[in-house]
């Protein structure tokens, strides 16, 4: 009697499971058993620990991603089908507080350290699909998706809630901070801002100069962008957003880098021009020659 209702149990688990064959683009191929009750993450996890490879996105042959969230049932897939394991490559974004973990085209980041500062996506976990960017500054994170809209998180006062101007983040390319506040460049080339004013959240004194802005870089509290021209705007209440010392010189600008407190930029002739503050690097005139 024991052995016959062992074979019971074992024959309604062996229902419950079925196989896929999982690839790797060297070749390598696993036989995957899981639950037909499960996710496709589900499917993913199992395929990592069979094949010994990490952050893996699985794929059917006629190239489909599937959702790690989709059930197997809804995903389509059946009993004794091939799929192809794509290893992605993991990133990270920080704040002062907070790491955010992703795979570019991922449906999931990963957060941790200070909730508050953000290290707790929870909020906005359901709409951080096909992630393309990160960027994190002091206490908040800002993501661009492939659709170009762009998903935050983190404390308001560092940029973590952009509610006011979300109807403006469409076609996004990049993001830069300061500590307290995001800048975004759309593929017009116009940029959009928020978070708090005394850290560059507040654009609008340059707004009508902002036009095929190339590159925007922060520091502590100022912006500074590179314009098609290679001309070079800057705004925020100090710490580099004052280049009108050196605004003459700011010609075919062609990179600029922010420490804390100052911008440095490289012009087409190769030669350097710095401002904002001295002790951060904004005076480099013992070495301009």
């Amino acid at each position: 009697f024991c052995a016959m209702k062992r074979k019971a149990v074992d024959g309604q688990v062996s229902d419950s499971l079925i196989k896929f064959n999982v690839s790797l683009p060297s070749g390598r191929r696993e036989t995957i058993a899981v639950s037909q009750f499960g996710t496709v993450a589900d499917l993913k996890t199992a395929a990592q620990e069979s094949l010994g490879r990490g952050f893996l996105r699985l794929a059917a042959p006629d190239g489909r991603l599937f959702d790690p969230a989709e059930s197997l049932q809804l995903s389509g897939l059946q009993d004794g089908d091939s799929l192809t394991a794509v290893a992605q490559q993991p990133k990270l974004a920080v704040t002062r507080f907070a790491f955010a973990l992703w795979c570019i085209g991922a449906d999931r980041v990963v957060t941790w350290g200070d909730q508050d500062k953000g290290g707790d996506s929870f909020r906005v976990q359901h709409q951080l699909r096909n992630v393309k960017q990160i960027c994190g500054r002091h206490g908040a994170f800002a993501a661009i998706l492939a659709d170009g809209s762009v998903v935050t998180w983190g404390n308001p006062d560092y940029g973590g809630d952009s509610s006011g101007v979300q109807h403006h983040l469409k076609n996004v390319q990049q993001i830069s901070g300061t500590e307290g506040a995001f800048a975004a460049i759309l593929a017009d080339g116009s940029v959009v801002t928020w978070g708090t004013p005394g850290y560059g959240g507040d654009s609008s004194s340059v707004q009508h100069r902002l036009i095929n802005v190339q590159q925007i870089c922060g520091t502590n509290e100022a912006f500074a962008a590179i314009l098609a021209d290679g001309d070079a705007v800057t705004w925020g209440p100090g710490y580099g957003g004052d280049s009108s010392r050196v605004q003459p010189q700011l010609r075919n600008v062609k990179h600029i880098c922010g420490t804390y407190g100052a911008f440095a930029a490289i012009l087409a002739d190769g030669s350097v021009v710095t401002w904002g503050l001295s002790d951060f690097g904004g005076d480099s005139s013992r070495v301009q020659h």
